[in-house]
């Protein structure tokens, strides 16, 4: 017998029919004998629908009015799916998160969980009770309602693992697992049996969707077993497996129980979002960088990629990315401070995306950053601007090329032949 903790989405969640199969997926784990927690979002567009009445109002509504309206969305679906359960003969109870006790700072809208009490939930699921709890939300010191932010209800899911020691924690989306990349872009993406928490961090930070940057992030830290699987597979009908273990999806576990002969690249990631800014002209002297980037980051703009160029007169070029929705707000800023610094010409481009490699297997392999300049130049594709970590490659390209790289990449590092490491999207 497990302890499982299973998160469903808001569009798993996002009709009464959808919430009955729920219901029934969570009866075939109960009914197994397993212990299951279950952490929902609230229904598909509420959380949207909540927000838009209160920017109806104005347009800044007080941070913490605005927690307790929009944690109503999840107590809604609590409510519903405990009822579902119940009507077919499961012992439910549905929690607020104020209710399991997940204490959270005082950060309105995006709140960090600092502890969680398990004690009550443990009791109940003991008891034999199935625990439904809302996902996004918690309770501060003072009792106020906070909320985790976008995606908060996968880090719930994840910190309530932790606590409770589960044996897994089950993310179900819209899509089966975490592929090698965006089965759109490319369509031999093939979906991955496992990844580490390390490489699906990188890939959800350079734009993957499946899971939520803070989810893994937790995961990782307290070495929580987390596997991304469809609410939308017949797995009531043959995919269920008695022994959880040998469920389908993708494992993201860490790098020890990896496999050894892993492939040297996992995935291919990529962002839409980017922007790029250039000054030139800048005097090539100490402190000029914290001029240039410290008021961009005092208006709460995120840098992401920087590059510098030094020029035989003694300047230099100072390019740097950040996301496209700030790319406007960037530039005057930075025509600003190019005036404060005596530097020249100021040059913004809005139509440029990332595309990376990430895969653990880079450590101990050398030559991958050739193999993927080399691929890119073979399809015509200038790289304007590269980044590097242990196991990532990043490389800004022209918007109009991002299909094709993605694609090339895939090939040339044999995604499109991958296999028992294969298996769900990124």
């Amino acid at each position: 017998m497990a302890l499982i903790v299973q998160k469903y989405g808001g569009t798993s969640m996002g009709t009464p029919e959808r919430i009955l199969n729920v219901a029934r997926r969570v009866k075939r784990w109960h009914d197994h004998g397993h212990r299951v927690v279950v952490v929902v979002s609230a229904m598909s567009g509420e959380t949207n629908r909540l927000l838009g009445l209160a920017k109806s109002i104005t347009e800044n509504p007080d941070p913490r009015e605005l927690d307790q309206m929009v944690s109503t969305g999840e107590q809604v679906t609590i409510a519903m799916l405990a009822i579902a359960l119940r009507s077919i003969d499961v012992d439910a109870c549905s929690y607020t998160g104020r209710q399991v006790g997940i204490l959270t700072d005082s950060s309105f809208n995006k709140a960090r969980i600092q502890s969680i009490d398990a004690d009550l939930m443990h009791k109940d699921l003991n008891s034999g009770k199935v625990l439904v709890v809302a996902g996004f939300q918690g309770v501060d010191a003072e009792g106020h309602t906070t909320t985790l932010g976008r995606g908060g209800s996968d880090t719930t899911g994840v910190a309530l693992a932790a606590a409770l020691k589960a044996d897994e924690c089950q993310i179900y989306t819209d899509v089966d697992g975490v592929y090698t990349t965006d089965p759109r872009v490319a369509p031999k993406a093939k979906k991955l049996d496992r990844i580490t928490f390390e490489e699906m961090l990188e890939m959800a930070s350079l734009g993957s969707k499946v899971l939520q940057i803070r989810s893994v992030e937790f995961a990782g830290k307290y070495q929580v077993p987390l596997r991304v699987l469809s609410s939308f597979d017949n797995d009531t009908d043959g995919a269920f497996d008695e022994d959880f273990k040998n469920n389908v999806g993708t494992l993201i576990t860490t790098e020890s129980e990896h496999t050894m002969e892993q492939p040297i690249i996992s995935g291919i990631a990529f962002n839409r979002d980017e922007a790029k800014l250039t000054i030139r002209g800048v005097p090539d002297q100490p402190g000029v960088a914290s001029r240039i980037l410290s008021p961009i980051g005092d208006a709460n703009i995120e840098i992401d990629m920087i590059v510098q160029n030094i020029a035989a007169d003694g300047t230099t070029d100072f390019t740097f990315t950040v996301n496209r929705t700030d790319f406007k707000k960037a530039l005057n800023l930075l025509e600003t401070i190019g005036k404060d610094i005596g530097a020249g010409q100021v040059i913004g481009d809005d139509s440029i995306v990332k595309v990376s490699i990430v895969g653990v297997g880079m450590r101990s392999h050398a030559g991958v950053a050739s193999k993927m300049f080399t691929a890119l130049a073979k399809d015509g594709i200038n790289i304007q601007m590269i980044s590097t970590s242990e196991i990532k490659i990043s490389v800004v390209v022209d918007e109009k090329y991002l299909e094709l790289a993605v694609r090339s990449l895939h090939t040339a590092f044999d995604l499109d032949r991958a296999t028992g490491e294969s298996s769900a999207r990124a």
